[in-house]
């Protein structure tokens, strides 16, 4: 390893480690030579070198970045903001209930699965401590782990649609001035107001991702700036042309007179579960805890949006009343009816002269289906919201395994 690796190795060990590091901004060399050098910078931190060289081993040059050896399995969770209620809210519909004896302290635990540990840490923070194996599996926004990640192949999406944290991240311009007339990427990098000379000026918190949209666009004559909130305000302070930031409903953009433009939108972003590759495949435990979290969000986020529906239907046989159900389209259900017989006792006799039918009905269609099933004879219809629908096997548990070459 070249001493400006090392030391920038030893530079992202000490801010990942320390609580407190200092650093010393580049300064030049020699104010004499006519070619400037730069000295690397110099960092203070309380981790010793000896420590530095127990976590990152040189061998042939590279690091190496193998799975500490620590027992426990962590996952990390947002720490603060709509994204950390949110997430807590779903593992507690999981049964996955957190429990956290101080709300200032950064480690809880999950009752339910032995041997996890809950770190509460800042989303990109996440993603960097799932590519250096400090966390395990972490559940983060998708636009911060394309950011933070830049598709290292060792973060594997575990779970990609956990259905919060709804946005997009776009390029918005003004509705006014130059832009007035502008409404797509492609008339945006058709304005011969961009030149080396006089780029076009971006402001956005997302230094990987914007360069990268734009580089893939054909756009040339760009410079970003970094800014972290307000962006909105940038293009009327006049300190950037078009801004990229994260929109949900828009009114935002709206009301600070921006618009977003056809073929501007960099990606779609919901909440993700991702995992380790190294700690899947190396680190006991990792891969059947990471089973057993996905079964449960898969059966919970698969009920969310059903309702069982249970009527008594006169009928003289089970087939004769499928059949009446099957040829309504809003009655199929997931698999079929459930149909079974009600018994009553009529002149000392037991009969079973009507049956109880049981189907499983999408929220957006439940009045429908109520109103078909009193169509074709259905009495006494009962409504129950669904937590769970376990399948036999959820097919991201094939992927993963797929992925994983397993």
């Amino acid at each position: 390893m070249s001493t400006s690796s090392m030391s920038m190795t030893l530079l992202q060990f000490c801010f990942q480690q320390c609580p407190s590091p200092s650093l010393s901004l580049f300064s030049p060399s020699s104010s004499n030579s006519s070619v400037a050098t730069t000295k690397p910078a110099a960092v203070t931190c309380c981790v010793s070198q000896s420590q530095f060289q127990s976590q990152v081993s040189v061998g042939n040059g590279n690091v190496d970045s193998r799975v500490s050896e620590r027992t426990e399995i962590r996952l990390g969770l947002p720490s603060k903001g709509r994204m950390a209620s949110d997430t807590l809210d779903l593992l507690k519909d999981c049964q996955l209930s957190v429990r956290q004896v101080n709300p200032r302290q950064y480690v809880a635990q999950i009752p339910q699965i032995s041997n996890l540990e809950v770190w509460f840490q800042r989303p990109k923070d996440i993603v960097r401590k799932l590519l250096s194996s400090d966390l395990d599996l972490g559940i983060v926004g998708f636009d911060t782990l394309s950011e933070y990640g830049q598709g290292n192949e060792d973060l594997i999406i575990v779970h990609n649609a956990l259905e919060y944290g709804d946005c997009h991240l776009s390029l918005a311009i003004p509705k006014y001035g130059i832009f007035e007339n502008i409404n797509s990427l492609r008339e945006l990098a058709q304005m011969p107001q961009w030149t080396a000379e006089k780029p076009l000026r971006v402001a956005t918190g997302f230094s990987y991702l914007g360069p990268k949209f734009m580089k893939d666009n054909g756009l040339k004559h760009v410079v970003f700036s970094t800014a972290d909130g307000a962006l909105e305000a940038a293009p009327a302070m006049g300190i950037a042309d078009a801004i990229l930031d994260l929109v949900s409903s828009g009114t935002t953009l709206r009301e600070n007179n921006l618009k977003e433009i056809e073929g501007g939108i960099v990606l779609e972003s919901q909440a993700v579960l991702v995992a380790s590759r190294k700690s899947l495949m190396q680190r006991k435990g990792v891969l059947d805890t990471t089973h057993e979290i996905l079964e449960r969000l898969e059966a919970h986020l698969r009920a969310m949006g059903q309702f069982m529906v249970t009527a008594n239907m006169r009928g003289s046989n089970a087939e004769e009343v499928a059949e009446r159900i099957l040829n309504q389209t809003s009655l199929s259900g997931l698999q079929g009816p459930t149909i079974s017989p009600v018994f009553c006792k009529r002149d000392g006799k037991v009969t079973a002269d009507y049956y109880a039918i049981v189907i499983c009905v999408p929220k957006k269609a439940l009045y429908k289906s109520v109103q078909q099933l009193r169509a074709i004879g259905g009495s006494g219809v009962l409504i129950s919201p669904l937590t769970y629908i376990f399948d036999e096997e959820t097919p991201r548990w094939h992927e993963l395994l797929s992925k994983l070459g397993l």
